[in-house]
């Protein structure tokens, strides 16, 4: 059972940018790490896996991509997609109570 090498690929960029997020942006000047260029990435790189998800589906119906490489590509596209909504939500909710401030 061989391993495609794009699924491999697609899981060690969930794995390392799950592991280690602000290592995916460089920081600015002032040492903090950009939030919009990490948002970006994370986007940026979601939709790479999901492509690669994709691929490797369509590779699967036609009989050219094992099982395991279908499933592990999909986990990793799952996983990004489910960090990146997360975010996404807890950004909405902070925006939500910023609002509801006092002046």
């Amino acid at each position: 059972m061989a391993i495609d090498p794009a699924a491999l690929r697609a899981y060690l960029a969930a794995a390392q940018t799950a592991g280690n997020p602000a290592a995916a942006t460089p920081p600015m000047e002032t040492g903090a790490p950009d939030f919009a260029a990490m948002v970006t990435n994370a986007v940026a790189s979601t939709g790479d896996s999901l492509r690669v998800a994709e691929t490797m589906t369509a590779q699967a119906a036609t009989g050219q991509a094992e099982l395991v490489d279908v499933v592990t590509a999909v986990a990793a596209a799952e996983v990004q997609l489910e960090t990146v909504m997360a975010v996404r939500d807890e950004v909405v909710r902070a925006y939500n109570d910023i609002l509801k401030m006092p002046i």
